[in-house]
């Protein structure tokens, strides 16, 4: 699935993850649509990139919404 990344600090700042999301529409010059929002997205977004449904690497995870967007086509 075609995902677009953001970074995430947990633990009080101290660990940075990354959460993938479904983008949706076009790529604006900054900023990124996601499937989990309607007035939200990723801004400055970092290329899109295939990844698995079914991830299993460290520090990073699907965002759950756009989790369930992608397996629901």
């Amino acid at each position: 699935m075609i995902a677009t990344p953001e970074r995430v600090r947990e633990d009080n700042g101290r660990a940075e993850i990354i959460v993938w999301h479904k983008p949706v529409g076009r790529r604006e010059e900054e900023f990124q649509a996601i499937a989990c929002s309607d007035t939200e997205g990723i801004v400055m977004p970092w290329p899109k990139q295939e990844v698995p449904l079914t991830l299993d690497k460290p520090g990073e995870r699907w965002c759950p919404d756009c989790l369930t967007i992608a397996r629901s086509r």
